[in-house]
């Protein structure tokens, strides 16, 4: 499975659900043109599923998808804890398990790669369950139970990472400054949505 038919599947059963990412996900969204109901966790490596239980929190009416990615959520597995401990019900939370750290520029190995269970840590931390995907017609098809079933929940997504782009004569690509301010203009557009969809974010 590729991330962008994963995000894709998540894309179309979504409805009006907020999507909380981060990294590869992130841009596989941009790619498919994803827009409204979006907070991107950038530069705030690690910190999307604390973002999205906050606003799950905030507003238990509206539900949360977090798309996190495998690296980020080695660097915060506290965060699990938190999320699971709050017993948010509005909170279902993928990760991106590609075993890359910048997938598709440098393609650094994330420590442990597929050996990591991510989901038997989510069990343990206490999320009322976990699942693995690794093909997305299945995905698609498990989706609706899914997101209709009462969280915090953890789906692990078995992800091909993408080829490195850089080489002899590639670069690193320069970030544009776009990169480090659309999670404070996404948050804004956010807040002016959840006012005109039964409050405002406490």
């Amino acid at each position: 499975m590729r991330i962008g038919e994963a995000c894709h599947q998540i894309a179309q059963a979504r409805g009006d659900r907020v999507i909380v990412a981060t990294m590869g996900a992130m841009f596989a969204f941009d790619a498919l043109n994803v827009s409204g109901q979006r907070l991107s966790s950038v530069p705030l490596m690690g910190g999307a599923p604390s973002l999205a239980l906050g606003l799950a929190l905030a507003r238990p009416d509206v539900g949360v998808i977090v798309v996190d990615g495998d690296a980020s959520l080695l660097m915060q597995l506290g965060g699990l804890v938190t999320v699971a401990e709050a017993r948010a019900a509005n909170v279902i939370h993928f990760v991106i398990q590609n075993s890359t750290q910048f997938a598709g520029v440098s393609n650094l190995a994330v420590p442990g790669g597929q050996s990591v269970d991510f989901c038997a840590m989510a069990l343990a931390a206490g999320y009322r369950s976990a699942h693995t995907f690794d093909d997305a017609a299945a995905l698609g098809v498990a989706l609706p139970e899914l997101l209709a079933a009462p969280g915090p929940l953890f789906v692990a997504l078995k992800v091909e990472p993408a080829p490195s782009r850089l080489g002899a004569e590639t670069g690193t690509p320069e970030i544009p400054d776009q990169q480090f301010q659309r999670m404070r203009l996404e948050a804004e557009q956010l807040g002016v949505w959840y006012a005109t969809h039964g409050g405002v974010v406490a």
